[in-house]
């Protein structure tokens, strides 16, 4: 696929930005800032929409299993704050950004700052006195194109469509496939199971080790007062996030085919014009609720989600994610800690 007129001379110049700034770090001529504890990428190529944030929860608790002390190093994309903090999992996703508040009310300590560098100072700062130094943690969130700071690991959550994808701002990849040379670690959706040979030719490698799978299952619970078996019949689903497609494709996969399907912009915060008309929408179908995502919902509180309410149910769908042959991938990824950092 080969750009529009209009786009290739902004693609042409996209392309020398990323690859010169790519030189500078490949070449030692800018350094990443280290910090004590080694720290886990967890990436993609393309702009939004590849399940990084479920993916970062299911990494984070299998290696809490295993042992280790994890925290989640994030932009807070959206957020007004610019210090390094602690996200408070009661706060709000203005304040944090929807992802870091998300992944703190399920449990994970987060730190947020614009200098990702200064959360992980803070949160090696504040780290409990119990924890093990050498069997602690950062994960990165959206680390890939961050090469500012220093990382063990570099791991790449790639999609087939991503194979055919342009550059930006054409199309969504924010650097070529070429890029995946840098990655430690492919990971492919189980339908893209398929791909693996290619991901592995895309980062010139023949350890099949380094291309991990995933499951996911999209699941929603029904708000329905003493009625177990109550079902979604008629809703409106909508969402603002970086694949909306994808979103509506796990709904009719969970059973639930919305009357309408409303997408918004990634990481889209929500108004009281939204609101209304979500609402008016509902009413036009006869929509007997609101379903959206877990993301979403971060971004949706307060008086907008009593007005959406006071009309009809807000059911939340939920994307869980499991590493399929966990132990497998944890083991690899261990013995690359082991011989870079010194971990044991």
């Amino acid at each position: 696929m080969k750009p529009s007129g209009i786009f290739r001379p902004l693609v042409l110049l996209y392309a020398v930005a990323v690859a010169l700034k790519n030189r500078f770090y490949d070449f030692g001529w800018l350094h990443p800032a280290p910090l004590v504890w080694p720290v886990v990428s967890v990436g993609n190529l393309s702009v939004g929409g590849t399940g990084k944030t479920p993916f970062i929860y299911e990494l984070a608790s299998v290696l809490q299993q295993r042992g280790w002390s994890v925290d989640v190093l994030s932009r807070g994309y959206g957020r007004r704050a610019k210090q390094a903090e602690v996200v408070d999992p009661e706060g709000s996703a203005q304040r944090y950004g929807d992802e870091p508040v998300l992944l703190a009310r399920r449990g994970l300590t987060v730190f947020v700052g614009r200098r990702r560098y200064d959360a992980g100072v803070l949160a090696e700062a504040r780290r409990d006195a119990s924890c093990t130094p050498l069997r602690s943690l950062h994960l990165l969130d959206d680390g890939f194109q961050h090469r500012k700071l220093a990382r063990a690991v570099d791991i790449v959550l790639l999609e087939r469509r991503d194979l055919v994808d342009r550059l930006l701002p054409a199309g969504r990849l924010r650097e070529p496939l070429t890029a995946l040379r840098r990655a430690d670690i492919c990971v492919l959706h189980e339908e893209d199971h398929d791909l693996a040979a290619q991901a592995m030719a895309m980062m010139q490698t023949q350890d099949a080790a380094r291309v991990w799978v995933q499951h996911r299952v999209t699941s929603v619970e029904i708000k329905a007062a003493n009625a177990p078996e109550a079902r979604l019949q008629r809703a409106v689903a909508f969402c603002g996030i970086g694949n909306a497609a994808q979103f509506f494709s796990s709904l009719r996969q969970a059973g639930i085919s919305p009357e309408a399907e409303v997408a918004f912009r990634d990481h889209h915060v929500y108004t009281d014009s939204d609101v209304d008309a979500l609402v008016e929408r509902a009413k036009a179908c006869h929509a007997d609720g609101f379903v959206t995502t877990e993301k979403d919902s971060m971004r949706l509180e307060g008086e907008l989600r009593e007005t959406l309410e006071a009309f009809a149910p807000l059911h939340i769908a939920q994307l869980a994610v499991t590493l399929v042959e966990p132990e497998r991938c944890l083991a690899y990824m261990e013995t690359l800690l082991h011989s870079r950092m010194g971990v044991r």
